[in-house]
């Protein structure tokens, strides 16, 4: 058995603590729990698969909260989740290895986020640090904390064999309203204390775009990329994507053009290469469109799912419809599989013949 533990901090999560525990309960790994404040079924919930259970005062601090629970830990080895991740995949063997390789590195975990849009279940994909040995890395930052050296030195990341599902975006929309609202305010009082950083810039963006509020969201991209950053991390590849949402949620698809300056550093993944040809696409620029189309569907790194199939053949099947090329419409439509946007054009197509 692996000298591991698993950490969760937990409030009002009995919807999902069970199913996160459950599935926990089958690698036989030492499960920490602390609780900050629930009124709800969740530590009668809890008590079935664990007796390491703390009580944590809340704070307005996620950090404090996860090295409270790190601290309670049996081994120096730990794995952080929430309550609404659950493992999907888990090599225990390949992880074992990790460990022994990576003794003073982050291993960052995959995680797959179910969301809805228009109606259809979708997933985002992104990796996060999340495991480490304590007596190297603590959690900083009130909210969207990040696993950081305690020495302060630079941390070397690789990835770890472990997948999560995280289903925490099947909320109600006043659930995620409330969220969001208070990460706004954490992040905005940690951007008072400690000053500009383009991490909390980024979700404060993120946040405001979950929240509607396109003005806002666009002023703190723009803030955290007016910063001198690294264009390597997964969040800034991340913010530089939401930032062209955001301006064609704006309806500012000619300013939205000037991402073709950062093409080179950032076309790496085909979340951006869907994104420019989404902005040619708004700028009558079909040509350009597909071809930018058709070079993220032969791209294998992607975050959010179809970027790099359905939905970017979905698209070059709309610009073929729209534009009169009926007989290439269908060829594109037919290539989206099952996505439902796609076979609805399709019969309309066919009932139109």
């Amino acid at each position: 058995m692996l000298p591991l533990s698993v950490c969760i901090i937990a409030k009002n999560e009995e919807k999902h603590i069970g199913e996160c525990l459950k599935r926990l309960s089958s690698y036989g790994f030492e499960i920490v729990l602390t609780d900050t404040g629930s009124t709800d079924r969740t530590l009668a919930v809890a008590e079935k698969y664990t007796d390491r259970i703390y009580h944590f005062d809340w704070c307005d601090d996620f950090s404090a909260a996860r090295n409270f629970c790190m601290e309670k830990a049996s081994h120096d080895w730990i794995l952080s989740l929430d309550c609404d991740e659950y493992i999907e995949k888990l090599d225990q063997a390949a992880l074992g290895r990790c460990m022994e390789a990576h003794p003073d590195c982050a291993g960052r975990i995959l995680i797959r986020s179910r969301f809805l849009r228009d109606g259809l279940t979708s997933y985002e994909q992104t990796r996060v640090s999340r495991l480490a040995d304590r007596r190297y890395f603590h959690f900083t930052g009130a909210v969207h904390e990040q696993l950081e050296r305690r020495d302060g030195a630079a941390k070397t990341i690789y990835d770890a064999p472990v997948t999560i599902l995280h289903v925490g975006y099947d909320e109600t929309e006043s659930d995620m309203r409330e969220k969001s609202r208070r990460n706004i305010a954490l992040l905005e009082a940690q951007l008072e204390k400690e000053g500009p950083d383009p991490y909390l810039y980024f979700q404060l963006g993120q946040s405001y775009r979950r929240l509607g509020d396109a003005e806002k969201a666009f002023s703190s991209f723009d803030a955290g990329l007016s910063m001198e950053v690294d264009p390597t991390p997964d969040y800034v590849k991340t913010m530089v994507e939401s930032y062209g949402y955001t301006l064609l949620d704006l309806k500012r698809t000619q300013d939205a053009l000037g991402l073709a300056a950062l093409y080179d550093a950032f076309a790496v993944r085909a979340d951006f290469v869907f994104l420019m040809g989404l902005v040619y696409m708004n700028n009558g620029l079909f040509d350009d469109a597909i071809a930018e189309f058709e070079k993220a569907a032969t791209m294998e790194e992607f975050s959010v799912d179809g970027v790099n199939s359905y939905m970017a053949y979905y698209n070059v099947g709309v610009i073929y419809e729209c534009t009169g090329h009926i007989g290439e419409a269908r060829t594109y439509y037919q290539k989206c599989g099952d996505y439902a946007p796609a076979k609805k054009r399709l019969q309309a197509l066919l009932e139109d013949a």
